[in-house]
């Protein structure tokens, strides 16, 4: 369209070999190269613009006969009301030319402006901008000239936006005909087992929640998906998700992750419960989600105008890689072990009189154990109360005992004991995880199995020579030999438990003595603990340029793929028939 954005009409008398053809398609056809889209032609034919031997036809599916005279014409500029208006606004323009501009969206702004959602948007900022995409100027949608796809408003990233209606054209048949390649960056709850893969399952609109998107039976559209997790954090807490769309459905990216039990952290939409927890969490975490954590990494197009393959990336925002960052910051994990009276007790209190925190297995059991505990009501119940007090509490004498007596019936009760005490484990590790460190000691860490699934992060080991810990030792802690060599006959053997520690504190001396290896053991814990966040540091800071090239490779590859398959086997030129992610909140997209 002209400067003046005069109206436009065009006359064609259909051909013979036009029978059978609809209205719609004949004009799309006939006006493409022009940069008139098949979805202009449609609101056109609709609004009584066509005219097929004089008469106007108002349906795209009118088929022609051949021989009609026909004409179509432009109603020409939209109200000036109608029009977004340019407000002043800060762009972070990636790539810029006469065709196309791709802009690096902040999160919280909208993409263009919308019922509940008038702005200002980034159609506000861009006609600011550039003037010319206006709809009086370019010709192009009044309220969101140049969007050829979405971002949710909460979705940072990379966004293409075309200069004039045929570049417009253009860019929304390729994104309809998947010739564009998409890779978004997810944080996400969880780890998920299958480490990459596709998902495919079909997105419609909520059966019952009409403002949320959701996979469905019926009804749905295809949506397809490729996953590929980068990272995981400690413990399986959140995960960094590569995420490739092949189609652009409604909030597609968010729903498919939730669908495979791995909602997005920060979005309450799709993952409210897993949200909800994240938002009562005791440290720091609880606040460094105050959004869904999506970011449009990776976009590669072919230029609109020349052909060529345009290939751009951007690191995510701050918010972004904060979170990343203090993910695995968490307090360093120590595990105390050693055979029973060898000053494991002992060590632990030095650590509590320095002003560390602490947590103690013994003490914990003696807490299940207590009336109206959960390990006291638990042995009540399986055992018929055999091995219960008279307030509820659990009977001590008589369970050690039992135990002692049975391999089978110790074997039971740890069952059972064990995995509260785990629990209570991991409660205390997490109400601690801003501080620097955090020890656990647990006579049967090496035997659970904690030092090798993450657990803990150092196994700290206490040695005491044999006849000082059977001795002296057992004598001030009122044990007799016999109930010490059952307790120790229930662990490992001391040569191979320390053997499987990170490091050995000697408990040969007096209680200075002590007090010097717990100084030790946590300068080398903060030792530990500060490499490993000088690594994941490192990691991170290389990680972004390290997975842009992977990713333009294959990009080049899958875009190469492309240019052939059109060129085989060509199809129809269509317009997007949506978007890639609704804009301004659920319930807005195409």
């Amino acid at each position: 369209m002209n400067k003046e954005a005069e109206i436009r009409t065009w006359e064609r008398v259909a051909a013979s070999s036009d029978c059978g053809v609809r209205i719609d398609r004949f004009w799309a056809r006939e006006l493409g190269d022009e940069g008139v889209s098949r979805g202009r032609v449609k609101e056109w034919i609709e609004g009584g613009l066509a005219l097929v031997d004089g008469l106007v036809v108002t349906k795209g599916k009118y088929k022609l006969g051949g021989g009609e005279s026909l004409r179509i014409g432009d109603p020409g500029a939209a109200p000036v009301e109608d029009m977004a208006r340019p407000v002043p606004g800060e762009l972070d323009v990636v790539y810029a030319d006469d065709h196309v501009a791709v802009i690096d969206k902040r999160a919280g702004l909208t993409t263009h402006p919308a019922p509940g959602e008038p702005g200002p948007t980034l159609v506000n900022h861009l006609v600011h901008r550039w003037p010319d995409l206006a709809a009086d100027v370019s010709g192009m949608d009044a309220q969101r000239p140049g969007i050829v796809h979405r971002l949710d408003k909460d979705t940072s990233g990379l966004i293409a936006v075309a200069r004039t209606e045929a570049d417009r054209f253009r860019l929304s048949t390729d994104f309809a005909m998947r010739r564009v390649c998409k890779v978004y960056l997810a944080i996400v709850h969880g780890q998920p087992k299958i480490k990459a893969g596709t998902i495919e399952a079909p997105i419609g609109r909520h059966p019952t929640q009409k403002t949320r998107m959701a996979v469905v039976d019926k009804g749905g559209r295809e949506a397809v998906s490729d996953y590929r997790v980068l990272w995981t954090g400690p413990r399986g807490l959140a995960s960094l998700v590569a995420v490739r769309i092949h189609t652009g459905r409604t909030h597609q990216i968010r729903v498919h992750m939730a669908h495979i039990g791995h909602a997005l952290l920060g979005d309450a939409v799709y993952g409210p419960r897993e949200n909800a927890e994240w938002s009562r969490r005791p440290d720091r975490l609880a606040g460094l989600a105050p959004r869904q954590m999506l970011h449009a990494f990776h976009l590669s197009f072919f230029h609109p105008a020349t052909g060529e393959r345009v290939t751009l990336w951007r690191n995510p925002p701050e918010d972004f890689r904060a979170l990343l960052a203090a993910l695995p910051r968490e307090c360093f994990r120590v595990g105390i072990v050693g055979m029973p009276g060898s000053g494991k007790s002992s060590l632990l209190a030095a650590l509590g009189r320095a002003g560390h925190p602490c947590f103690s297995a013994d003490d914990a059991v003696a807490e299940l154990y207590k009336p109206g505990g959960d390990g006291a009501s638990m042995i009540s119940q399986r055992f018929g109360g055999e091995y219960s007090l008279e307030n509820g509490g659990v009977d001590k004498a008589a369970l050690f005992a039992a135990m002692n007596g049975s391999g089978n019936l110790r074997r039971e009760v740890m069952d059972m004991i064990h995995p509260m005490v785990r629990h209570r484990c991991e409660m205390f590790f997490q109400a601690h995880r801003d501080e620097p460190v955090a020890y656990a000691e647990v006579p049967l860490l090496l035997e659970g199995g904690w030092h090798k699934d993450g657990t803990v992060d150092l196994v700290a080991g206490v040695r005491c020579p044999g006849a000082r810990r059977t001795g002296e030792l057992r004598e001030l802690r009122g044990i007799d030999a016999q109930t010490q060599a059952a307790f120790d006959s229930w662990q490992w053997p001391e040569a191979d438990k320390l053997a499987a520690c990170d490091v050995i504190l000697d408990n040969d001396g007096d209680l200075d003595r002590l007090e010097a290896e717990a100084g030790r053991l946590h300068a080398l814990a903060l030792e530990r603990a500060a490499a490993r966040d000088h690594d994941l540091a490192e990691w991170l800071e290389g990680l972004w340029p390290e997975l842009a090239e992977g990713m333009d490779a294959q990009a080049a590859l899958d875009m190469a793929a492309i240019a052939e398959r059109d060129m085989t086997a060509p199809g129809d030129r269509r317009e997007a028939d949506d978007m890639d992610e609704d804009d301004g909140g659920a319930g807005e997209g195409e």
